[in-house]
């Protein structure tokens, strides 16, 4: 059994811990409320963009010279890879990068094999890690974090954007954790570009559909909404890992404050038996001390 002096020493680290975790589960509230409010609000509009461009899903279809949709066959795929600066958030990064590399083996395995898998890594923990693999690395940007917004979002959406378009990849894919709500975060991994055309159900007599008229044209308006889709697309993703990382460091820190909070309990108890017993032994040896006298 470890001596008092030791248990006190425990107790005393294991209570610095817990106002540490404490706090920052407080500083990662607070947070979260911001970053939750953000993306509640943008979803509704970003969904509803979505659901106009599907609705122009044959206007795509006709433009079969559509860079957006049709990709230039150049053997190559970019994945950008979204994790976090700070750590402390569980599973938060080291799932995107399991995520990252099980993509890279299994459905992208032909275009690695030949060297035909790029990463594109947005936060620091996910750019520390891959830095020390052999894996080709085109850009990292951690700095987005610090200031983030629909700008500096775009700004660096326009830069993917532009790899597809040039003709350097032929597929680029976005690899982040869904906000679901404190607790929940979906690992997601979703095609950027080239665009997806979704297929219409079809339509069902019991309901009526609005026929639109467009003005300008439905071509026209693809080409203005695609690029607009797209960075918003990229900034809800942002968005929702933002939000993702707050709650996974809020749900981690709060776990770490109650684990902390029994091990100071367990401690206590050992400090008490220990203390207990040291207390046992002095009066056994007095009453030893004073039957050697008396006898």
């Amino acid at each position: 059994m470890a001596n008092l002096k030791e248990i006190r020493t425990r107790i005393a680290s294991v209570t610095s811990t817990r106002q540490i975790t404490s706090a920052m589960k407080m500083v990662s509230a607070a947070k979260f409320k911001r970053a939750q409010d953000a993306i509640v609000e943008l979803r509704p509009y970003a969904n509803h963009l979505q659901s106009v461009l599907s609705s122009l899903g044959d206007a795509l279809k006709a433009d079969e010279e559509n860079v957006y949709v049709n990709a230039k066959e150049t053997g190559k795929v970019l994945l950008v890879v979204v994790t976090s600066n700070r750590g402390l958030c569980g599973g938060f990064n080291s799932n995107v990068v399991k995520k990252t590399l099980s993509l890279i083996n299994n459905e992208f395995a032909p275009y690695s094999k030949k060297n035909g898998v790029d990463l594109f890594l947005i936060g620091k923990k996910g750019s520390d890690f891959f830095k020390k693999t052999d894996r080709n690395i085109v850009g990292i940007h951690n700095e987005i974090f610090a200031d983030l917004n629909h700008a500096s979002a775009s700004k660096l959406a326009s830069e993917i954007i532009e790899k597809f378009l040039s003709g350097e990849y032929n597929r680029i894919e976005i690899v982040y954790n869904q906000f679901k709500n404190a607790a929940v975060q979906i690992l997601t991994n979703e095609q950027f570009l080239p665009i997806k055309i979704e297929e219409k159900e079809e339509k069902s007599s019991m309901h009526t559909f609005t026929d639109y008229i467009f003005e300008p044209t439905k071509e026209y308006l693809v080409k203005v909404l695609i690029p607009k889709s797209l960075k918003l697309q990229f900034f809800k993703a942002v968005l929702d890992s933002v939000a993702s990382e707050h709650g996974a460091r809020m749900t981690a820190m709060h776990k770490a404050t109650d684990n902390a909070t029994e091990m100071i309990k367990d401690l206590k108890l050992e400090y008490n038996k220990a203390r207990q017993a040291s207390i046992t032994n002095e009066i056994l040896e007095i009453v030893s001390g004073a039957n050697a006298l008396e006898g």
